[in-house]
């Protein structure tokens, strides 16, 4: 193993994607299962996302979630990527936090992100509209007043106040600034858009102001790793979520992940073609020895410290054994 890998930490976000034929309860039980699963192989780290109104994601609820898979594993990190901050308040999210740290020290990450909301429809019926985005900076410095006791309305957070929960920013766009001047760990994605990660990387880095939080600047990025004996069987794992991201571009929904060997046989029209080829590339997938190389690159190119990996597909045994796969990889 290269030394860069070595000396990198490699972590998994989790959508619990639905799958055709299966209910929400079943994604949900199956995340809480891969946390254990993945947890015997080494990762660092296990977060859970936040989406409304999903067709094709059951995890809506981060912070409930959290609890469920940290109640069932003993050592992997447990946390959100992220906790959707314009659609909350920021009391609420602390003591929610501080709920989590206090009945797992040592292990609770905070990951918080800026979106609000996948479509019009959501957004009213969270109470929100896309201009909430803009107050994230603020927000994020109030939730961070919580945990440090420095809110002046003189209510104080029970019981995050004092305590310590690693706050990390999920960068899109503005995120790389807000990360920067509030001297948080950052990540960032997607690998699929090497130049654009680079550039907010590199922005990041330059305009860093050390905090209590982070002494120096923490790079994760984030993005799909497929791996498998061949780099057709890589490939295929790509497949599901290629067509629903297809299908959510062409007709305005996100569904259930389908089984690759639907899709391959679906008829598409061009346009949904020209987006479900678009979905199948850019990702890092292939043999181990080609990941690897890949993986290399990658982490010379941006310096990261950390890499979370964000695979989705159908098949739960498939994705199991490229997860397999990859922490050889990185644990040799």
């Amino acid at each position: 193993m290269s030394s860069v890998i070595a000396a990198t930490r490699f972590s998994v976000l989790d959508r619990s994607r639905t799958r055709e034929g299966h209910s929400n309860a079943e994604a949900l039980r199956d995340t809480v299962r891969f946390a254990q699963q993945l947890e015997e192989l080494g990762y660092h780290r296990f977060w859970v996302s936040e989406h409304h109104g999903v067709p094709g994601v059951a995890g809506s609820a981060p912070t409930v979630l959290a609890a469920a898979v940290a109640g069932a594993t003993r050592r992997i990190r447990v946390g959100t990527g992220g906790v959707m901050l314009p659609n909350h308040r920021p009391l609420v999210v602390a003591e929610q936090f501080g709920v989590l740290e206090s009945l797992f020290p040592g292990r609770i990450d905070m990951g918080l992100g800026r979106s609000v909301g996948f479509t019009d429809g959501v957004r009213k019926a969270l109470g929100r509209g896309k201009d909430d985005a803009d107050d994230f900076a603020a927000q994020l410095d109030e939730l961070l007043g919580w945990f440090a006791g420095t809110s002046p309305t003189g209510v104080h957070a029970r019981p995050a106040e004092g305590l310590t929960v690693p706050p990390f920013v999920l960068a899109l766009g503005e995120g790389a600034a807000i990360a920067a001047r509030a001297g948080l760990p950052m990540v960032i994605g997607d690998l699929r858009n090497r130049e654009k990660m680079r550039h907010g990387i590199d922005h990041y880095r330059a305009h860093f102001r050390p905090s209590p939080w982070a002494s120096e600047p923490y790079v994760v990025i984030s993005g799909t790793i497929a791996v498998a004996a061949t780099p057709e069987e890589a490939r295929r794992l790509l497949v599901p979520e290629a067509w629903s991201m297809a299908h959510s571009r062409t007709r305005g929904t996100f569904p259930p992940l389908p089984p690759a060997d639907r899709v391959v046989s679906l008829p598409m029209t061009p346009k949904e073609r020209g987006f479900y080829e678009s979905g199948l590339t850019g990702h890092i997938a292939g043999t181990e020895d080609q990941v690897a190389h890949e993986l290399e690159t990658v982490l010379k190119e941006t310096g990261a410290q950390e890499v979370l990996v964000t695979t989705s597909t159908y098949d739960r045994d498939a994705l199991l054994d490229s997860y397999r796969r990859l922490a050889s990889i990185t644990s040799d």
